[in-house]
C-alpha cells in the first residue's frame, strides 16, 4: 500500500486532478493519503472532495487529514511520495504586495509567481518553509520522491535539489501541451497525432527545440509559414513573435513570457501593451476569480456521496505508477543541469526529458541549445541562483542582486529605486520572510 502525502491540500481543485488521478490508478487505489494543510476550512473542503472521489471509485483509499504544522511530521511519516502544493502568504496578503508595491515605482507584471520581482518575493517566502518540508522528511520519510508543482519552479527545485538530501522533481504542465496547443492554434491539426519533438531548457521558459510529423518530416518550416501569415491580435503574441524573431517556441504561455524579458512591458512604449495583447495584472485576476469560482462548484459538489473522476493528463500520478510498477514513463521535469545541458551552469535547474521507473527518475541528455536561447534561459537562471543564494546566506544584498538583474526590473527601475523597492517589499512581507542582514 503506498503512502502519499499532499502538503498545501487546501490548492484543493489541484488535489482533486491529482489524487483522483491516484485513486483512478490500479498500482495506487489502495493507497494510503495524507491530506495536509494550515487552512482548516480549505482542508476540510478538500477531504469532502477527495473521499466523495474515492467512493465513487470504489473506496479502496485510506484518506487522512493533518492540520497545522505541529501535525506536519505525522502527515509525511512514512510517505513513499510528497507531493507540493503550496502558497505561502496566499492571495491575500502576499501577491497582492508583489503586485501593488512594484505598481508604485512604475513597475508592472502579469502573472508574479515564476520570475521578477514577485517571482524572487515568492521564492524567498517559499524556501524556508521548504526547508521544513526537508528536514521533516529527512527525520521521518527520507527515501521518499518530493514532486514539486510549486512556484517558482526553479528557484524552489534548485534549493531543494542543490540543499537537501531529498529526491526531488520539479512538475509543470506547460511542457505537456506545447506543441499540441501550437498545432490547433495554426490548424495543424492532422499533424498532432504521431508527432516528435524535443523540449528543454528551463521551468517556463523551455524550447521546443524540434517538432516532427509521424513520417519525421521538420514542422517548423509550416509553423514558421503560418505564424507569419498571421495578422489579427490573439492570446499568444508573444510567443509567435519568439518563433519570428528566436526561431523557436517555449512552453509557457504568452502573459507569463511578456514579463520575461526587458521587450514588451515597457513604460516608455505603452502601445506595446496593446498590440502584443498583454493581460497586465492578469494573475491577482484569477486569483479573485479562482476563489469565486471554487465557492460556487463547492457548492455543486457537496451533497452526494460519490463523486465520478477521469485520470486527467497530469503527471503524478503517471510517475507514481512507473516507480512503483517499473513501467517506463517519458516526463519533461525539473532537475540539477549537471551538465545535461552543456551551456548551461552545472548548478542550474534546468526542464528536460526524463525516463521513469522503478530505478528512479532519470534526465536524458540533451547537449547545446541553439546560442540565443541559451543566452534567454541564462537571464533567468542569473536570478534563479541568486535568489536561492539570498534564501541560504539572508545577505539582503542578494536581494538586491537579484532583482537587478531581473531583466524586465532592470529595464524599467534604476538602482537606486531597485534597492528602494525591495526594502519595501521586505518590510511589507513582515513575518512572511526571514530577517535578512
Amino acid at each position: 500500500m503506498p503512502k502519499i502525502a499532499f502538503l498545501g491540500a487546501g490548492s484543493t481543485v489541484f488535489a482533486r486532478n491529482v489524487l483522483g488521478d491516484c485513486m483512478a490508478t490500479e498500482a495506487l487505489a489502495d493507497s494510503e493519503i495524507s491530506l495536509y494543510d494550515i487552512d482548516g476550512k480549505r482542508l476540510s473542503e478538500c477531504e469532502k472532495i477527495i473521499s466523495a472521489i474515492n467512493e465513487g471509485l470504489g473506496g479502496k483509499a485510506k484518506i487522512r487529514c493533518f492540520l497545522g504544522t505541529e501535525n506536519r511530521k505525522d502527515a509525511l511519516r512514512n510517505s513513499d511520495f510528497v507531493i507540493n502544493a503550496i502558497q505561502v502568504g496566499g492571495y491575500e496578503p502576499c501577491t497582492v504586495t508583489d503586485f501593488e508595491i512594484p505598481k508604485k515605482y512604475g513597475l508592472r507584471q502579469t502573472i508574479a509567481d515564476t520570475l521578477g520581482i514577485g517571482g524572487i518575493m515568492r521564492g524567498l517566502r517559499t524556501i524556508p518553509v521548504m526547508a521544513e518540508f526537508a528536514r521533516d522528511m529527512e527525520e521521518v520519510c527520507p527515501d521518499a520522491w518530493f514532486l514539486n508543482y510549486t512556484n517558482p519552479m526553479s528557484i524552489l527545485c534548485g534549493y531543494m535539489q542543490r540543499y537537501t538530501a531529498i529526491k526531488t522533481i520539479g512538475l509543470c504542465h506547460s511542457v505537456q501541451g506545447c506543441s499540441y496547443w501550437l498545432l490547433k492554434h495554426l490548424g495543424m491539426d492532422e499533424k498532432i497525432d504521431g508527432r516528435k519533438e524535443l523540449i528543454a531548457g528551463i521551468n517556463h521558459m523551455g524550447w521546443l527545440l524540434d517538432i516532427r510529423d509521424k513520417h519525421s518530416s521538420d514542422l517548423y518550416p509550416e509553423i514558421k509559414r503560418r505564424v507569419k501569415d498571421i495578422t489579427e491580435k490573439h492570446h499568444d503574441m508573444v510567443r509567435f513573435d519568439y518563433i519570428l524573431k528566436l526561431g523557436h517556441y517555449c512552453t509557457e504561455s504568452s502573459e507569463h513570457n511578456a514579463e520575461y524579458n526587458p521587450w514588451y512591458i515597457k513604460s516608455r512604449y505603452p502601445e506595446l501593451i496593446e498590440r502584443y495583447n498583454i493581460p497586465l495584472d492578469e494573475y491577482p485576476r484569477r486569483c479573485v476569480e479562482q476563489i469565486d469560482g471554487w465557492a460556487k462548484e463547492y457548492e455543486e459538489l457537496t451533497g452526494a456521496a460519490k463523486k465520478a473522476h477521469s485520470r486527467t493528463g497530469e503527471y503524478a500520478s503517471y510517475i507514481l505508477e512507473s516507480l512503483i510498477t517499473g513501467t517506463p514513463f517519458k516526463i519533461g521535469g525539473n532537475v540539477i543541469n549537471n551538465g545535461v545541458i552543456e551551456n548551461l551552469p552545472r548548478e542550474a535547474c534546468v526542464e528536460v526529458p526524463c525516463m521513469v521507473d522503478n530505478y528512479g527518475i532519470n534526465p536524458c541528455y540533451v547537449g547545446r541549445l541553439p546560442v540565443q536561447l541559451a543566452a534567454m534561459n541564462m537571464t533567468h537562471v542569473n536570478v534563479h541562483l541568486i535568489t536561492i543564494e539570498a534564501a541560504v546566506t539572508l545577505k539582503k544584498e542578494h536581494v538586491y542582486h537579484a532583482a537587478m538583474l531581473d531583466p524586465h526590473t532592470a529595464a524599467e527601475l534604476s538602482l537606486d529605486d531597485i534597492c528602494d523597492m525591495v526594502d519595501e517589499l521586505i518590510s511589507a512581507h513582515g513575518n512572511w520572510l526571514p530577517k535578512y542582514q
